[in-house]
């Protein structure tokens, strides 16, 4: 089970001010699940006093974490058998998704 400091949750509660969801990704259970609008993310305690993101932010495809590629010239984000061709207008969305999220983390850091 994951435990959460003060600090982790006053960071949590910060990001879901700012428009972020909380949410859980059964794969991951030692992890905090993250999510605006199609992107989501993964944080992970860093010690008591705050959270870091564990991997590169992604798109969600069917709710969960997709993986981006690059194939045939283009980029794709995929989720098994599932593509969804990573448009300017997602890379642009996960882009801001990302800056928003590391800006905010980055107010917890002491």
């Amino acid at each position: 089970m994951l435990e959460l400091s003060a600090v982790h949750l006053a960071t949590l509660e910060r990001l879901r001010a700012h428009g972020f969801a909380i949410v859980g990704f059964p794969m991951y259970p030692s992890h905090v699940g993250i999510r605006k609008g199609d992107c989501a993310a993964l944080l992970a305690p860093e010690g008591q006093a705050g959270l870091r993101l564990f991997a590169e932010p992604a798109w969600l495809i069917s709710g969960q974490l997709s993986v981006r590629i690059f194939r045939d010239g283009r980029e794709w984000f995929v989720w098994k058998k599932q593509r969804l061709e990573a448009s300017p207008e997602r890379l642009a969305e996960l882009a801001g998704f990302t800056a928003g999220l590391r800006e905010l983390l980055a107010l917890s850091v002491p």
